[in-house]
């Protein structure tokens, strides 16, 4: 029998330790308590909020409906020739699911090392890093649709993955709930380390034909040099997305800002370093009331103790303000804003 728990403090599922509080909450461990749950007709019409890792979010009031904490967990794997098929329930840590794959040489994931969040949240946002998108190494998922009780299974095309964007997040948007994912991954390693900082750690460490675990290892090394753990300081990762911007407006903005920091993000197309932009403005370091920028990445907004949501979110408003006014270039929140 589902435990529905009423006023549940929130600030240990969120990575940013925002002290809000849920009217209700239930945490639901496999896929046949979703359809036990939503078997009552009181929780089809309230305000849901999908819980996985709590690491893509920032709470900025207390949510007056019902939080449900997906812990789905399990990971299964096949394989074919040299594709492997690994799936893994909602509910499972990522960083945990990298590991597996890195360790059993199953290659494709190693870039995507130590992002915060659990699997079931990964292809709501493609999550990405070092070159590589969830996109690339997805294969499909399972989700349970809430108005029907059914369950669907959805391929790679249907998703409409974008950059930091799906299905899930558009069109589809509060409508499923994903309970396992299954990815396509490799025997045969395809390295990609031209991304950031990667092929120079490895030069430091004189590995010159690295293998996926010594590259998951650097991305790791590279990780924690520049971000903070949400375990000792309250953050959500990346706070804003990477600008993409079309190539005449990349042209102005270089010939004023030689320096600028850019990767091509297809045809006509340039995306910009947010973090080097909010650096630019003054930004890094930088410590405002309760909240702040990384001392080391000005891309991740911290909670230096007692900041609420909205505080954060002031401050993220102003860098925004910022950045737009100093090169005309508009940041989006790459966190999800629940509250508002």
């Amino acid at each position: 029998m589902l435990q529905i728990q009423q006023n549940v403090s929130l600030k240990n599922f969120n990575t940013f330790g925002i002290k809000t509080y849920a009217k209700y909450f239930v945490e639901i461990n496999h896929e046949d308590e979703l359809q036990e749950l939503f078997a009552d007709p009181q929780w089809l019409q309230a305000d849901r909020l999908v819980l996985g890792g709590g690491s893509n979010m920032l709470m900025v009031a207390d949510f007056n409906g019902l939080v449900i904490r997906m812990n789905i967990r399990g990971i299964e794997h096949r394989i074919n020739h040299n594709e492997v098929f690994v799936e893994a329930g909602g509910g499972e840590v990522w960083n945990a699911l990298v590991n597996y794959a890195v360790d059993h040489s199953y290659a494709g994931m190693e870039n995507l090392s130590l992002i915060p969040g659990s699997v079931g949240a990964s292809p709501i946002q493609n999550i990405g890093a070092y070159g590589v998108e969830l996109k690339d190494v997805f294969y499909s998922c399972h989700a349970f649709e809430i108005a029907t009780g059914t369950f669907r299974t959805f391929t790679k095309e249907e998703c409409k993955f974008g950059y930091r964007e799906s299905v899930f997040k558009t069109e589809l948007k509060g409508q499923y709930i994903i309970t396992s994912v299954k990815f396509l991954l490799s025997l045969q390693p395809n390295l990609n380390l031209k991304y950031g900082a990667i092929e120079q750690e490895l030069n430091n460490r004189g590995i010159t034909a690295p293998t996926i675990k010594e590259v998951s290892q650097v991305v790791a090394h590279i990780r924690v040099s520049k971000l903070p753990d949400p375990s000792t300081i309250g953050n959500a990762g990346s706070f804003f997305k990477n600008p993409v911007i079309d190539v005449d407006k990349f042209d102005v903005l270089k010939t004023n800002h030689p320096d600028v920091v850019n990767y091509p993000a297809g045809e006509g197309l340039v995306k910009l370093a947010a973090g080097w932009l909010i650096e630019q403005c003054g930004w890094k370091g930088k410590v405002v009331g309760n909240t702040g920028t990384w001392k080391n990445q000005a891309l991740v907004l911290v909670n230096h103790g007692g900041a609420t949501g909205e505080e954060v979110y002031a401050f993220s408003s102003q860098i925004i303000d910022s950045v737009y006014s100093k090169f005309g270039v508009q940041l989006e929140r790459e966190v999800n804003i629940i509250g508002q």
